[in-house]
């Protein structure tokens, strides 16, 4: 296995997310409740896309969380290793998502 081939992909998809973050806390913050400038419907709108600026943000923070971790078992050694069974997780399933923790029998 190409250990090198995936950290540079894992590195490359890391900064990516940084980027989209730092453009995405902006969508995510409070919406204005004044009436008298922004209609009910505006405000729903507002909101709603508050709250999908807020989900996104939340996945970005997993998947990060998820590339760091990888990035740590191509450290030690121990990348490609489903940590559920032990057993080794599939190239085919790393080219697809090299932060994927899991085998596909374990990811049922």
């Amino acid at each position: 296995m190409d250990s090198e081939y995936f950290k540079s992909v894992l590195m490359e998809r890391r900064q990516a997310i940084e980027l989209i973050r730092k453009t995405g806390d902006e969508a995510a913050g409070v919406v204005e409740l004044d009436q008298t400038r922004v209609g009910r419907l505006s405000r729903m709108d507002a909101m709603q896309s508050q709250a999908m600026s807020r989900e996104a943000q939340r996945r970005r923070e997993l998947e990060l969380a998820r590339i760091d971790q990888a990035l740590q078992k191509i450290e030690r050694g121990e990348f490609g290793i489903c940590v559920s069974c032990d057993e080794e997780i599939s190239i085919e399933r790393l080219k697809l998502d090299p932060s994927n923790p899991f085998c596909i029998h374990c990811a049922k």
